[in-house]
């Protein structure tokens, strides 16, 4: 089932135009797949003078995985712990800028391994069909 953004608001600590996915349209135990156009806006918070870097795609994963988190939660009738971003592994990046891409960005994240101090996710961001960025991200749970 899909969630719109204001359902996405609700899973996430950030705020306002922090919230940087538009909805999710996939999501089971392990994997996510969510939609993004905030990297098309001028007012993005992440974009600089010379654009919305690649590696800004990052925290649209990140976003996707706490987003997964809060979901699994929910399903388990359980509190969501808070989680830090710890390390980036394998980044590869096939574009320098994101705002460049006029498509939508879907963005898929897998849980490889969880418990409950750390997860890791790979991900990758693309349009039309095209990966832009790809790596894996871990998370550090806190109690």
């Amino acid at each position: 089932m899909p969630l719109d953004k204001s359902e996405l608001r609700g899973l996430l600590p950030h705020a306002g135009a922090m919230c940087l996915l538009d909805a999710v349209f996939e999501w089971d135990e392990t994997r996510i797949v969510a939609l993004a156009t905030s990297h098309r806006l001028s007012d993005n918070p992440l974009r600089r003078e010379e654009g919305l870097g690649a590696v800004c795609g990052i925290e649209y994963a990140a976003q996707a995985v706490a987003i997964h988190g809060g979901l699994l939660a929910r399903e388990r009738g359980s509190l969501v712990k808070p989680g830090y971003l710890a390390a980036i592994r394998d980044l590869e990046l096939a574009v320098d800028y994101l705002d460049s891409v006029e498509s939508a960005l879907v963005i898929r994240a897998e849980m490889l391994i969880g418990n409950e101090t750390s997860l890791l996710y790979a991900f990758a961001v693309e349009s039309n069909g095209s990966t832009l960025l790809a790596g894996r991200v871990s998370v550090f749970l806190t109690a």
